[in-house]
Parts: C-alpha cells; structure tokens; sequence
C-alpha cells in the first residue's frame, strides 16, 4: 500500500509539473510533449555529423549488426512462442516474475532492479548507446537528425533520437534496415564487452575463509540465542577467530550441553551471545561435537559456481537469471553479490574498495543492454525489429512485383500476432486462477 501511494504521488506530481509547463508554454525551445510524455530536447546534434567521415566502416558495421539482429529476431520468437506453448501446458504461478510490479522495468518498483547507482548509471548508459546507434546511422545514411533528448513518464526515463520523416521515407531500404538495427546492435556489443570486463573483474575476486554466518536453522541453539544471520564470528570464549577452519578446530573440541560464548560482528557492532550447543541433527551427520545450528557463506563453492556458469557456452544467460534467483529463490546460487549490495562482500578479498559497486555496473550494463537489444528486436512495430521486419516484407513483395497493400497486412499481421504472444504470456498465469 505504501509503494502504491508513492506511486501515486510521484504520477500526481508528474502532471501537475507536466500540466503547468504546457499550460504556460514554458522552455518551448527544449520541451515538448509526445501525449501525457515530457520530453527535454536539444536541436543541437552536431555530434552524429562527426561519425559521417566513417561512413564505409559503419555501414559495414550496421549491415553486420542488421543480420544479427534479424537472428535474434528469430530466436527470441520461437523462444517466446515455446514459452506461452509451456504456460498454456502448464501455467504458473502468477507470483515473482509475473506480479505486475514486476513487469515494468523501474528500479525501485521492479523487484529484480534495486533503486542503486549501478542500476542507474547503467540504465542511462543503456538508452544513449541504443539511441546514439540510431543518430549514428542516421546521419551515416544521409538522414537528418531534426533534435534528441530524454523522455520522461516512460518506465520512468527513456532517450530519443529523432531523424526527419521525409529522410526516413525517401531512404533505401537498406539503409533504413541499418539505421534501425543500429540501437540493437550497440546494446549487443555493449553487452558482449561488459560481461568480458565483469568475467576479467571476478578473476581478482578471492574467496576467504572468513566465518561469515549466512544464516541460522530454526529451533536450534544459534536461533534460540538470538544470533543474526549475515553477521561474523569475531571470537568464541574470548579467543580471537580469523577463519572457519580456526573456528571448527574449536568446536571440534565441544560436546553437547556445552556452552560457548560467541563475539559477533554485525553492522561493525559487536555483541556476545551465550549459545548452549546441541547434538548435530541426523540430515546433517552425526558427530560427537556440539551443534549451534549456523551455515556459513561458502565463497570458495559460489566461485566454483560462478567458474562453471561462465565456461559454459549459454554462460551470459546464465547470468541474466541471477537477480531473479537472488529475490525469488534466497540466491541459492549465492551469485547475488555481482547485482546487488550484499554483506557476503566481506567473505571475499579484492583489490581495491568499491570493488563491487563497479562490478555491479559491469553487471547492470551486460544486463539491461542485453534485456533492452533481445526486447528491441522482436517483430512487431513499433519496436526495432519490427520495423526492419517491416522494410524486409516490403522489399521482399517489390521484388515479386505484389501489391504494396498486402505487404501491409502482412506486417500488420505479424505485428499482432507477437504483441499477442507477449501479452498472453504475461496474462496466463491470472488466467489460470479463475
């Protein structure tokens, strides 16, 4: 209810601010309004003329990028069309990734996208080079470029670039079909390059033998002395602990109805807790040694983990479920470090402070490039890829000497027929309540 009401608040305010700056013709050299969306413009786009001396290279360039995104085009169809074949089949359920917070990409609201400085910083880096592609290829191409700017009121911030309309239209097609895929294309390589940078990051990350407690089982002697999860062990019985191994020569040592006094260090507070061990529960093996009921972060085995994702040949996919696999599934992988702000920062040794605040914006970068370019490229306008689909059936009934309209209807029919498979991917999980 509260998230609700800030919500709520900040569209109210959106449109008093927004409805007072129309009402007044307010800044009309740098603002202006696309429906209820304000955008901040400039007309001044002197820089995309510098990249006209490449021209030969980025044209190469964008009819590289315009094959690829025509493959992901086709991949992320399929892929999409299996999927809502799966929930039909099966439905799930309508929590985690389907709650409708969750289906808009704001940080913040969006569960999987913490309001942080990498977060942020990568979004905006996102839309400049999507965006910049565009005024790139624009000019590359010999179309004009009239203003670019920021958007507002759009999921909550969005980018622009806008080229002239009579230029666009008067293109070839296959200059139009390089501008296009151009924003794609710069997510694509963006993404590539951060997750080789985030892959060189990681290999200077070491895992330490800190006793860090990832947290504690319930009903047993950890638990019952109050003893917080994502805290260190700094002493037990007044003898200074440095690593787990320290710690369990220690304990190895005890037995059952044994009381030991442990120093704890959470949020650079320290507090003693009394803890009466306990025999060791048969899921977890029998010993003779007395039992506190506490897991430790292991950093050695989310190495281990980690080292396999990225080995494998689907490894960058790998890597675009681990902030739905911290929220939704208590970061079982335990790999939530590389998107999120975590205490398990203190089990690792690295190489200088702020270490993982830039490997979060590595992170973000691959991520929300790589959701932003495989998004862009499905195939139905008013998205990228729809409108290189577009060019591509017009082209491909010139050719054929057919009637222009059919061409039409054939976009169209596309076009409605994945805007429906996103949605009923979305809607069946609600569906299958009623």
């Amino acid at each position: 209810m509260e998230l609700l009401l800030v919500v709520l608040f900040c569209v109210a305010l959106y449109i008093l601010i927004a409805g007072y700056i129309k009402a007044n013709n307010l800044w009309e050299d740098y603002v202006t309004f696309y429906g209820p969306i304000l955008a901040l413009k400039t007309d001044n786009v002197r820089f995309f003329d510098r990249f006209i001396p490449y021209s030969r290279f980025f044209r190469v360039y964008g009819t590289a990028g315009a094959l690829m995104v025509v493959v992901v085009s086709v991949i992320m169809s399929l892929m999409l069309i299996l999927t809502l074949q799966r929930s039909i089949a099966s439905p799930p359920s309508p929590t985690g990734i389907y709650e409708p917070q969750n289906i808009l990409a704001i940080p913040g609201i969006n569960e999987f996208l913490p309001l942080s400085f990498a977060v942020l910083f990568a979004f905006v880096m996102t839309l400049v080079v999507h965006e910049g592609g565009h005024g790139i290829l624009a000019r590359v191409e010999g179309m004009k470029v009239k203003s670019t700017g920021l958007l507002f009121f759009v999921v909550p911030i969005g980018a622009f670039v806008e080229p002239d309309e009579e230029d666009v239209e008067s293109a070839k097609p296959m200059s139009k079909i390089r501008m296009f895929g151009a924003g794609i294309t710069n997510n694509i390589l963006v993404a590539f390059l951060s997750f080789i940078i985030l892959v060189g990051m990681m290999s200077f990350a070491v895992p330490s033998d800190t006793p860090y407690l990832k947290g504690v089982y319930q009903d047993y002697p950890a638990q019952n002395a109050g003893i917080p999860a994502n805290s260190v062990i700094v002493a037990i019985n007044g003898i200074h602990i440095d690593s787990r191994s320290q710690l369990t020569d220690i304990l190895n040592k005890t037995s059952p109805g044994d009381t030991v006094t442990l120093t704890i260090n959470k949020n650079s507070q320290l507090k003693d807790y009394t803890v009466i061990l306990d025999e060791w529960p048969e899921e977890l093996g029998q010993k003779s040694s007395g039992f506190m009921g506490v897991y430790y972060y292991d950093a050695t085995s989310v190495k281990n983990v980690y080292d396999k994702i990225i080995k494998s040949p689907l490894g960058p996919l790998l890597l675009v479920y681990v902030p739905i696999n911290a929220v939704m599934e208590d970061d079982s992988l335990g790999l939530g470090i590389l998107a999120f702000d975590s205490p398990d920062s203190v089990a690792w040794q690295v190489p200088f402070i702020g270490f993982w605040t830039v490997v979060q914006v590595f992170f973000w970068m691959f991520w929300l490039n790589f959701a932003v370019a495989t998004f862009n490229a499905l195939p139905f306008v008013p998205l990228d890829g729809g409108y290189i689909m577009q060019e591509g059936v017009k082209k491909f009934f010139e050719k054929r000497n057919l009637p222009g309209k059919y061409a039409n209807l054939v976009v169209a029919a596309i076009s409605w027929f994945m805007i429906l498979v996103v949605i009923s991917i979305l809607v069946v999980p609600y569906l299958s309540m009623v």
